[in-house]
């Protein structure tokens, strides 16, 4: 491929890079019209996250005179800013450059922009609707009609849809996934008889994935957005039960043209069950990946004074690219990953 830096590949970029400003300046623009506090989070932490499947860049803080230590880009500043959380702060949002190892592709770049916020004191459903207003805020910015991914088209002035996943399973696969919970074998036998290839050491969490990947996020998001939530409480590690079936969290993820774009929860104050959650996820990291990553001691220790909160975790070049109508989430990259 012709580098970035060429002048002909960069004159064919730059209308697409030149609109992602513009949607970059308007959702700036949305938060400081709605109260938010613009933060930014350091991206060098003592752990970068504790999810199974992410995975982080390594570098070395070198003290003085001292010994080598490990330390992390961060994946997201999510621990990071639920500190400023417990120490006050109400409405914060960050557009936080953010590094993913072992990801590539289309819609995935090893270093991007994250758009995080949160809410002190307001239900999930209240940053539900600010991610929907942000996918209407990027198309008017970008001059578009529509949000467009290949072939498939959404209209985010629609009114979203909001589907538990419970009714996904039901509509797309044909499964009653309350009646899965927690039996993993059953879970395999019904992934299998879908047609989907299941794995010896295939774990219950796996074989949830691929039927959401395989059958449920290709139909999300056509001509309106979807809200595809409440997940299994096993499926939200940083999310609190929701209180009528404590089997599911409030967890949700904004999809349009079948690609996810935001992940949002009503966030987890339990330091107890938040521990538990992250030593299970590490443990089956180890299993999987042979590592782990350590355990933020000092998020653990903020969450009891953290208020109840929601907060939300948005792709922003995923967000340009469907608003501008670009091919690849390089084209909403000055500089692109030097894969």
């Amino acid at each position: 491929m012709t580098p970035y830096w060429q002048r002909d590949r960069h004159a064919d970029r730059r209308p697409l890079l030149l609109a992602r400003n513009r949607v970059k300046a308007a959702l700036r623009g949305w938060f400081a019209a709605e109260g938010f506090i613009e933060v930014e989070c350091g991206a060098i932490q003592r752990s970068p996250g504790n999810e199974t499947h992410l995975h982080a860049f390594t570098t070395l803080w070198q003290p003085e005179g001292g010994a080598a230590e490990a330390r992390y880009l961060h994946t997201s500043p999510e621990f990071a800013a639920k500190k400023l959380l417990a120490a006050g702060e109400t409405r914060i949002v960050d557009f936080a450059r953010v590094w993913r190892n072992r990801e590539s592709g289309p819609l995935h770049a090893p270093e991007f922009t994250m758009i995080e916020w949160y809410r002190a004191d307001a239900p999930w459903t209240a940053v539900m609707a600010d991610a929907v207003e942000l996918c209407r805020t990027a198309l008017a910015a970008a001059g578009r009609e529509r949000l467009t991914w290949r072939e498939r088209s959404c209209d985010p002035m629609a009114e979203a849809e909001r589907l538990t996943l419970c009714e996904a399973f039901d509509r797309h696969a044909g499964l009653r996934l309350a009646e899965l919970l927690d039996d993993r074998d059953a879970l395999a036998a019904a992934t299998a008889a879908l047609g989907i290839t299941v794995a010896a050491d295939d774990s219950w969490s796996d074989l949830f994935s691929k039927i959401v990947v395989t059958r449920i996020e290709p139909h999300l998001g056509h001509d309106r957005p979807t809200l595809l939530c409440e997940y299994p409480v096993a499926e939200a590690a940083l999310a609190r039960p929701c209180p009528g079936d404590p089997r599911f969290a409030e967890r949700f993820e904004l999809y349009a043209c079948g690609v996810e774009l935001a992940n949002g929860f009503g966030e987890l104050t339990d330091a107890v069950e938040q521990r538990r959650r992250f030593v299970a996820d590490m443990d089956e990291k180890a299993r999987l990946y042979g590592e782990r990553y350590p355990i933020d001691e000092d998020l653990l220790a903020a969450l009891p004074l953290m208020p109840p909160a929601s907060g939300v975790a948005l792709g922003f070049e995923r967000l340009a690219l469907l608003a501008t109508g670009g091919r690849h989430i390089d084209d909403m990259i000055w500089t692109p990953f030097p894969v």
